[in-house]
């Protein structure tokens, strides 16, 4: 089952939305990370059996406040 995960990360610099990336690829079944938004704030994960929790924690650790928006299915064509 893909997943489509979508989360508000606090990051303030190109720094932290490139540790934020660097984070969210290491994690276990991601298959593709994107930036979107007006501010580049929001992380779009898509993947497979994404821990959604430990990914949060991760993020919250290494880069800042996260917040999930979203969590979807996504539907293969």
């Amino acid at each position: 089952m893909k997943q489509k995960i979508v989360m508000k990360v606090h990051m303030n610099c190109q720094k932290c939305r490139t540790k934020a990336l660097k984070v969210v690829a290491a994690a276990s079944g991601v298959n593709s990370v994107g930036l979107e938004g007006e501010e580049k704030d929001k992380l779009v994960v898509i993947g497979d059996g994404v821990d959604v929790v430990k990914l949060t924690n991760s993020l919250r650790e290494k880069v800042g406040h996260t917040d999930i928006i979203s969590l979807a299915e996504v539907k293969a064509s």
